[in-house]
């Protein structure tokens, strides 16, 4: 992220040493490393909140489009029986005539 060499760390470390003196230093350092500690804990806290909120917006995406594509379907589907139902209701039902010799197998006992 940074490029900071080891000239630059030890430029750091002397004015550190001079600012603080070598009693405090010490005491400086931890407390400098718990802030910075701190600070990448709550950027990866950030930044997986970030990454879990994109994750959930995928879904929901991914959510609605399955609704949209099961209601087309079930249109479809609905469409298609109206209209199976609209076909069968336009033929005509077959006749009910009668009994005849041929409808009893042509054994002459059907009535006459």
């Amino acid at each position: 992220m940074f490029d900071i060499g080891f000239s630059e760390l030890v430029l750091v470390g002397v004015v550190a040493l001079l600012v603080f003196g070598p009693e405090r230093l010490p005491r400086v350092a931890r407390e400098a490393g718990l802030w910075i500690r701190k600070a990448r804990s709550m950027v990866a806290s950030v930044k997986s909140e970030i990454d879990h909120e994109l994750q959930l917006q995928e879904l929901q995406q991914t959510l609605r489009e399955q609704k949209q594509k099961l209601q087309q379907e079930g249109r479809a589907y609905v469409e298609g029986v109206t209209a199976t139902g609209k076909e069968a209701a336009a033929k005509p039902l077959p006749d009910k005539s009668p009994a005849t010799d041929a409808d009893h197998g042509g054994r002459g006992d059907g009535p006459a």
